[in-house]
C-alpha cells in the first residue's frame, strides 16, 4: 500500500485527541480502554477526569473496587475499570511490558490492546486491528466491500508488507481511524478518498452496484427481562448509581429504584439474579439484606 496520500491527508485533517500527543503507556492504555464501546467525545471528559484521579500505574493500582466504580460511573460497561485497575496492578508487581507480546502476556489485555500500544508507545509496526481498521484494510487491501472477522489475519500479513517504523508506525493507524470516521464509513465517499487510486474495493463502490447492509457489525446478544424496554447492562448501572448515592440500598427496595414498572411477582427473581452477576464481578457485595458497592 502508497501510503503516502493517507498521510498527507492525515496532516490535514487528522483529529487533535490528548492520547495522540504521548507515548506514555499507562495514558495510551487508558484511552484504549475508555474507547471500547464508546464514543471519542463522551471519552474525553472521563479521560481528563480519570487522569487526575488516577494519574500512575501505582495510583490506580491503590484503588478499591469502589474507589474505581465511582470513578468510572457514567462511562458504563463497569468492568472495563475494573480490569483496567488489575493491570494496573500486574504492572506494578512485574514492571512495564517492552514488547507487543509482553503486552498481550497480561490478563485483560487482547490482540488489538497490544498492537495498539506497541505502536503507539514502542513505536514497533503492529497493525491495531479494529472494526474501522479492518473495514478500510479489508477495502484497500483485499477488495472486500464488507470485511469480516475471518479477514483478520489476512489484512494484517498483506499490511505488515509496506507498514512503516518509527513515529510513522504511530501515524498510519491513526490515519486509518480518521479515514474510517470521515470518509471510509459503511457508504464511504470514494470520490473524495485519499486512497481511491489504489483501493481495490472503490471501483465496486463507484459503479453504484454494492448492496450496502443495514448492520455491518452483528447486534450484541444482550440479556433482556421479559418486556423491559432495556437489556440487564442499563438497569445493572442503575442499581450502581443507587448504591453511589447511598452507603447501603435494601435489597427489597432495589427493584422499584432501577425500574418504575417492577412487579415483585415477575421481577423479583431478575434483580436478584443481576445483583449476583454484579457480585462476581466484583461491582457490588451484600451484608444480610442490604446491598453496596464493593
Amino acid at each position: 500500500m502508497n501510503r503516502t496520500p493517507l498521510l498527507r491527508w492525515y496532516e490535514r485533517e487528522k483529529r487533535d485527541l490528548p492520547w495522540r500527543h504521548t507515548r506514555d503507556p499507562y495514558r495510551v492504555l487508558v484511552s484504549e480502554i475508555m474507547l471500547q464501546q464508546t464514543q471519542v467525545s463522551r471519552v474525553l471528559e472521563f479521560y481528563r477526569r480519570w487522569l487526575k484521579r488516577f494519574p500512575t500505574w501505582r495510583a490506580l493500582a491503590r484503588a478499591s473496587n469502589k474507589d474505581v466504580i465511582h470513578a468510572w460511573a457514567g462511562l458504563g460497561y463497569n468492568r472495563r475499570g475494573l480490569m483496567l485497575r488489575d493491570i494496573a496492578r500486574q504492572v506494578v508487581a512485574h514492571g512495564v511490558p517492552k514488547s507487543r507480546d509482553e503486552w498481550l502476556a497480561l490478563k485483560g489485555i487482547g490482540p488489538y490492546t497490544s498492537a495498539a500500544l506497541a505502536s503507539f508507545c514502542l513505536r514497533e509496526p503492529a497493525v491495531p486491528i479494529d472494526t474501522n481498521i479492518r473495514r478500510v484494510l479489508g477495502r484497500v487491501l483485499l477488495g472486500k466491500t464488507f470485511p469480516t472477522l475471518a479477514d483478520d489475519a489476512r489484512i494484517e500479513r498483506e499490511a505488515l508488507k509496506s507498514w512503516p517504523k518509527g513515529d510513522r508506525a504511530c501515524d498510519l493507524p491513526q490515519a486509518l481511524f480518521d479515514l474510517a470516521k470521515a470518509i471510509c464509513v459503511k457508504s464511504p465517499a470514494c470520490a473524495v478518498c485519499p486512497l481511491k487510486a489504489q483501493c481495490k474495493a472503490a471501483p465496486k463502490f463507484l459503479s453504484g452496484r454494492v448492496r450496502i447492509p443495514k448492520r455491518t457489525v452483528k447486534k450484541p446478544n444482550e440479556t433482556k427481562h421479559r418486556d423491559k424496554p432495556f437489556p440487564d447492562r442499563i438497569y445493572r448501572g442503575r442499581i450502581l448509581t443507587e448504591l453511589q448515592k447511598e452507603e447501603s440500598v435494601l435489597l427489597s427496595k432495589i427493584g422499584l429504584r432501577i425500574d418504575p414498572t417492577y412487579d415483585p411477582k415477575y421481577d423479583a427473581d431478575w434483580v436478584r439474579n443481576m445483583i449476583e452477576r454484579m457480585m462476581k464481578d466484583g461491582l457490588v457485595r451484600v451484608i444480610g439484606s442490604r446491598a453496596r458497592l464493593s
